[in-house]
């Protein structure tokens, strides 16, 4: 095997993973929404988690990506962690229309004929100014170089019949019965962890099998192997996550260990099932039968082989998701026991809620994450402005300090948030995403600022009151009053921006009178609260100087409202820009 033709075998798998990430990609942004009201819509009943996750992972052609996606629905409560697992069950059987795929088109019908002339349907819908027809154009072209590179992959494969010295050094690792089941196991396991894609991984194994390489029932080892490393995979992205994010990881890896470990001990008998299938229902040899070989390339045993690994994948999954569905509060609890939840549950409550640590394999479908964290963050935000209550309200030395303090973190923790976020929606805008994706990520880079200066806010009263204690000066009881009252108007600001930013995450946001109700009552009460403490100071020589520290805190409050209503404004330019 020369130089050349392994640099075209390389070129050709790249272009099959590239093919598969285009497709993915296309079919991502044409169905976005859609996908993104599916999982938002899942409900209790586990049957609906399975055929979600085997919906989803279908389209999207990435198991991992759907048990990452899964993870930010856990934490934001739509569903339970054992809601999660059915979840990815499905995704598991899900992934395995690949295999299907690329068995049936890919050998029996070669669908690489076809692919150039494709091309050029791909290369016309992509020029259109249609963004759903630019969709489909970059799924076609992906669909296309997948088939094409399957196509390259299976002429760059050298003949063994011309090399025996190969062919016999594949034969004695097929050699020592149940250990080269292990060993060819081990091997799908580490070539899916190199790959990072189990889809690539089975692809080239049913080269493998149609070419002769291997048995088939090693094939079917390797397999197995790919199932235990795409959890490997998983449970990397998840290793920097959250508690919820490890926990789903762990019980993905649960789902296929298992499932390997009785594939492994009913070896025989499963693969013996497999055959008798395949030979009812296409009349084709028994792959599993003693004596079984590949004779070559489109003949009917190589034809047996291919859709009986198929099929061997489809019906573990299956097998394995009809068994465990049963138990999934069990693999919850197991998981949980493995995860223990941290100890100082306020330092995890302020990390990262929503969105998952580790690839982005579905930009169309992250920016669900990025704006339930978003929710998140002004939760957090509006809590910030109890203790600014409390910081104002507060005569006792010490207490004040302590308030200080957490105003003084919560302003900290708000410049984290934004970090980690705008973080995440760098990496989405840096894939190729829609033009209303696009108008999304931008609207959320403006309102994570805005709630940052929220935080800021809330520190900078903090310091006003920490001069006027180091001053000696108090506010009376009116002041207080008046005070009181201004912090109530702004928590009322803050409910009407969560209620838009919740209608514009179901996408029905249609106008923001209360959120411009709550400004103009703030406003309104601001000057008042102004040119009433000017007549004071002039009326009754009241003390300047804590009258500038009350009508200062007066106008950070007033620009908190400014920082609210900015925020549902952005979300009405948005909502009107997307609908257009």
């Amino acid at each position: 095997m020369g130089i050349l033709q392994i640099f075209t075998l390389l070129g050709a798998l790249g272009m099959f993973l590239y093919g598969m990430n285009q497709m993915s990609s296309g079919l991502q942004k044409a169905a976005g929404e859609r996908l993104r009201g599916l999982l938002s819509a899942m409900t209790s009943n586990p049957l609906k988690g399975v055929l979600t996750g085997l919906g989803i992972t279908s389209v999207i052609q990435s198991s991992s990506a759907t048990t990452v996606m899964v993870v930010s629905f856990v934490n934001a409560g739509l569903l339970t962690l054992a809601q999660a697992i059915g979840v990815i069950m499905g995704a598991n059987i899900g992934t395995t229309v690949t295999a299907w795929l690329v068995s049936w088109l890919g050998f029996k019908a070669d669908i690489s004929i076809l692919a150039v002339p494709l091309m050029l349907l791909g290369f016309i819908f992509s020029n259109s100014k249609k963004n759903q027809r630019q969709s489909i154009g970059e799924l076609i072209v992906g669909f296309c170089l997948l088939f094409l590179g399957l196509s390259f992959m299976k002429e760059s494969v050298p003949d063994l019949n011309e090399t025996p010295q190969v062919l016999e050094f594949v034969k004695s690792w097929a050699g020592y019965g149940f250990g080269s089941v292990l060993i060819f196991l081990v091997f799908g396991t580490v070539l899916t962890l190199v790959l990072q894609s189990s889809s690539a991984t089975m692809a080239i194994t049913l080269i493998m099998l149609s070419m002769g390489f291997i048995p088939f029932d090693m094939a079917c080892a390797m397999v197995l192997g790919e199932n235990i490393g795409t959890t490997i995979t998983a449970n990397i992205a998840a290793s920097v996550g959250n508690t919820q994010a490890k926990r789903a990881a762990i019980s993905h890896t649960i789902f296929n260990v298992f499932g390997v470990i009785w594939a492994l001990i009913f070896f025989k008998p499963f693969l013996s099932l497999v055959g008798k299938i395949i030979e009812v229902l296409f009349g084709l040899p028994n792959p599993a039968a003693d004596g079984f070989a590949v004779s070559g390339q489109n003949t009917p045993d190589a034809t047996a082989a291919l859709y009986g690994l198929s099929m061997l994948h489809t019906l573990f999954n299956t097998i394995n998701t009809l068994i465990l569905v049963w138990f999934t509060k069990l693999i919850e609890k197991t998981v949980m026991w493995i995860i223990k939840t941290p100890k100082n549950q306020e330092q995890e409550a302020f990390r990262l809620k929503y969105i998952s640590a580790g690839p982005l394999a579905t930009p169309e479908l992250a920016t669900e994450q990025a704006f339930d964290e978003i929710l998140h963050f002004a939760e957090i935000s509006r809590n910030g402005l109890k203790y600014v209550r409390q910081a104002i309200l507060e005569t006792d030395a010490d207490k004040f300090e302590e308030l200080r303090a957490k105003l003084v973190k919560y302003e900290e923790i708000s410049d984290r948030i934004e970090y980690e976020i705008a973080s995440f929606l760098n990496s989405v805008s840096a894939g190729d995403i829609s033009e209303e994706t696009s108008i999304r990520i931008k609207a959320m880079y403006k309102i994570i600022g805005e709630m940052e200066s929220l935080g800021d806010s809330g520190e900078s009263i903090s310091r006003i009151l920490s001069r006027k204690n180091i001053h000696k000066k108090t506010f009376d009881h009116d002041a207080l009053k008046n005070l009181d009252s201004m912090v109530s108007l702004v928590d009322k600001a803050y409910e009407a921006m969560i209620t838009n930013l919740q209608a514009a995450h179901k996408e029905e946001l249609s106008e923001i009178s209360n959120a411009y109700n709550a400004e103009d009552r703030i406003n309104n009460l601001r000057n008042y609260l102004r040119e009433s403490e000017i007549e004071d100071i002039e009326s009754t020589r009241k003390n300047y100087q804590t009258s500038v520290y009350y009508i200062d805190i007066v106008n950070e409050l007033e620009k908190m409202g400014d920082f609210i209503i900015n925020i549902s404004q952005t979300l009405e330019r948005t909502s009107i820009s997307i609908r257009r």
